[in-house]
C-alpha cells in the first residue's frame, strides 16, 4: 500500500506537477466568480515553474546531496562484496526491442562491471525489481539478459528483483546476502541517492562502503533556463526534491535512523 500511495503522491508532489496543476485551476477559477483567486493561483504556477527552471536551485541541491560521500578510493584492503542499485536500465524498451538499454544513469553498471574486474574474488550483487506502476518487466532481468554485453561475469552475479523501491533494495539485499560482520561491501549508486541509500542500507543491519557515480551537481551554478533550456532545471531540481523528500519519509517512516546520512553520521561504514 504505502508503495501505491508514495507513487500517486508524487504525481501531486513533484514540483513541475504541482505548479502546472496550480496553474490550471487558478486559469479554470479565472471563469468563475473566483477570478481575483485563480489569478493568484495561475500566477504562483507560472512563477513557481519559471523559478526552479531559471534559477539553479536543483543545481545547489544536488550539490548538497553530492557532497555528503567523497567518491571511493582504493586503499588495498580487500572488498568482500559489491551492490549494485537498479535504476540506470529501460527494460521496457529493451524487453521490446531485444536490445541494451539505458539511461542517464549508466555509469551504475560500468561502475559495477569495472570493480568485478578489478576484484575477482568478490561477490557481486544486482539489486532492482521493476519500480513502474503497474509493474513493469524487472529491471534485474534485462541486465541478466545482457550481462555479456556489459561485460559482467555471468557465473558471479546474485540477482534481487523483488524490490520496487530503496527500502527493499536495503532489505532484500541483505536476506540475499546474508553478509558477515567485518565484510566490506561497496555499494554503488548514483551520488545524489547515495545519503538515502546507505542510510536505508545501515538502518536494516547492512554495512556498506559508499561508491558514488553518476554525478549530476555542477561545480558552479550554470543558468541553463537563462539560455532557453529550462527543461533541464526542472529535472534537476525534481530530482533533488525527490531525494529530500524521500529522506524525509523515511526518517518519519522510522526506515532510517539519520535524517540525513553522512560519512560522520554512519556509524561502522567505511567510506573514506
Amino acid at each position: 500500500m504505502y508503495f501505491i500511495l508514495s507513487k500517486l503522491a508524487w504525481i501531486v508532489l513533484a514540483p513541475v506537477n504541482f505548479f502546472i496543476f496550480l496553474a490550471l485551476a487558478g486559469a479554470a477559477l479565472c471563469f468563475t466568480r473566483l477570478l481575483r483567486l485563480g489569478r493568484v493561483l495561475a500566477l504562483t504556477g507560472a512563477l513557481g515553474l519559471s523559478v526552479i527552471g531559471f534559477v539553479p536551485l536543483g543545481d545547489a541541491m544536488l550539490s548538497v546531496l553530492e557532497s555528503r560521500f567523497p567518491q571511493y578510493r582504493e586503499d588495498g584492503r580487500p572488498v568482500h562484496g559489491v551492490i549494485v542499485l537498479g535504476g540506470a536500465e529501460e527494460p521496457y524498451t529493451a524487453l521490446a526491442h531485444d536490445v541494451l538499454a539505458l539511461n542517464d544513469a549508466g555509469e551504475r553498471l560500468i561502475a559495477f562491471a569495472d570493480l568485478a574486474r578489478r576484484h575477482p574474488t568478490a561477490r557481486l550483487a544486482y539489486a532492482g525489481g521493476s519500480s513502474a506502476m503497474p509493474g513493469d518487466a524487472p529491471e534485474a532481468e534485462m541486465v541478466r539478459l545482457r550481462r555479456s554485453e556489459l561485460g559482467l561475469p555471468a557465473d558471479r552475479i546474485l540477482f534481487e528483483e523483488r524490490s520496487r523501491n530503496t527500502f527493499e533494495n536495503a532489505a532484500f539485499a541483505k536476506d540475499l546476502l546474508q553478509p558477515k560482520p567485518g565484510e566490506r561491501w561497496l555499494l554503488i549508486t548514483s551520488a545524489w541517492h547515495m545519503p538515502r541509500a546507505i542510510g536505508l542500507f545501515h538502518a536494516v543491519g547492512f554495512d556498506v562502503t559508499a561508491y558514488p557515480v553518476d554525478f549530476r551537481g555542477p561545480t558552479t551554478p550554470r543558468f541553463d533556463g537563462l539560455l532557453g533550456n529550462a527543461a533541464d532545471g526542472h529535472r534537476r531540481f525534481e530530482r533533488a526534491a525527490r531525494e529530500f523528500i524521500g529522506l524525509a519519509t523515511a526518517y518519519a517512516l522510522g526506515q532510517t535512523r539519520e535524517l540525513f546520512p553522512s560519512v560522520q553520521s554512519s556509524r561502522g561504514s567505511d567510506t573514506r
